[in-house]
């Protein structure tokens, strides 16, 4: 063929064939796709900081040990509420015109899934304080520390924001660890990562391969497991044996509020969240995030008032529920 003797036809021919099919089978379909898949009602964009924070993420290896996938199966229901939809990710864009870092839904687990950290652990507190060190927060950690995002200051400034580093693990050095402005742009984009939830009246996708569930059963029926809800919303800031963090964290341990008959104030703590000491990280509203209704928040109240020592006075989800009511009116006067 004539086509084959001459150089210019052959390359042109091949060119043309060579857009032509990656017009057909990628750029079509992924135009189709975008249009098929809008972003949900509600979705929020990225601010700029936590834009930044992506940046930083993928910088610094996140997304080699960290997914961004709630999968269909019943295991993963501890990383979100539904499994992850198309829709979830349609509004992602590329970091920049070089780089295509788009969805970061991630291959390993080594750490744990982040679809909605923003919700299960929106303390900025204990985020710089794992940054700065997991170990401290959490002891089996094999997440490496990021301490060159923090500085060391004798004097930190108003607008400097410390973070409360027990002084153990600040290896000798004297003063305050500092956040930088990359370890806050970092904890913006973790902070953004929430599942959006889904129009009225939309069915979420079941979640698949359900374990048989062993209940505690009480007098009044199946009764939620306060240990259970303890160790996956509280345990990570207070630890497991209660007596929190020195200079972090409040111990539960003996606690005034906890042991105390202002049941009030420790409902509206757990719903509402808490920011009246300066020696501490500022408590989100852990049972407002989650949703907790007064079985569990009468659960959970329950275990911490009879656990690490504790013999205080147990409580009734009709008791708690009251308070939720009055707590709820109040917050909306």
């Amino acid at each position: 063929m004539k086509l084959f003797d001459n150089h210019k036809k052959l390359f042109s021919t091949a060119t043309l064939f060579f857009v032509g099919l990656t017009i057909l089978v990628a750029i079509m379909p992924a135009i189709r796709n975008q249009d098929n898949n809008q972003p949900l009602p509600g979705a929020q964009e990225l601010s700029p900081e936590a834009v930044k924070g992506k940046a930083l993420f993928v910088a610094n290896g996140c997304v080699a040990c960290h997914t961004q996938q709630v999968r269909n199966v019943d295991m993963d229901k501890m990383w979100g509420s539904r499994p992850s939809l198309a829709a979830d990710y349609a509004d992602i864009h590329r970091i920049d015109v070089w780089r295509n870092t788009a969805t970061l839904m991630g291959t390993e687990r080594t750490g744990p899934d982040l679809t909605d950290i923003g919700n299960r652990q929106p303390s900025k507190d204990w985020n710089l304080v794992h940054l700065y060190n997991p170990r401290i927060v959490v002891k089996e950690s094999i997440m490496p520390a990021y301490p060159w995002l923090f500085a060391i200051k004798k004097e930190p400034s108003k607008s400097d924001i410390v973070v409360n580093v027990p002084a153990q693990y600040l290896n000798g050095q004297e003063g305050k660890v500092v956040a930088t402005k990359e370890a806050m742009y970092l904890i913006a984009y973790l902070q953004s990562l929430k599942q959006t939830k889904l129009p009225d009246g939309t069915t979420a996708p079941a979640f698949l391969y359900k374990r048989e569930e062993k209940k505690v059963t009480g007098a009044s029926g199946a009764e939620p497991d306060g240990k259970a809800i303890f160790t996956a919303n509280c345990q990570s800031c207070h630890q497991a044996n209660g007596e929190g963090l020195p200079g972090a964290f409040p111990p539960l341990k003996g606690s005034p509020v906890v042991l105390g008959d202002d049941l009030e104030k420790y409902v509206d703590i757990i719903m509402n969240g808490y920011d009246a000491r300066a020696e501490f990280g500022v408590m989100p509203p852990v049972g407002t995030n989650m949703q907790f209704t007064e079985h569990e928040v009468a659960a959970l109240i329950n275990y911490e008032r009879t656990s690490w020592g504790n013999n205080g006075k147990k409580v009734t989800p009709e008791e708690v529920k009251k308070i939720i009511d009055f707590v709820k009116l109040k917050a909306a006067k």
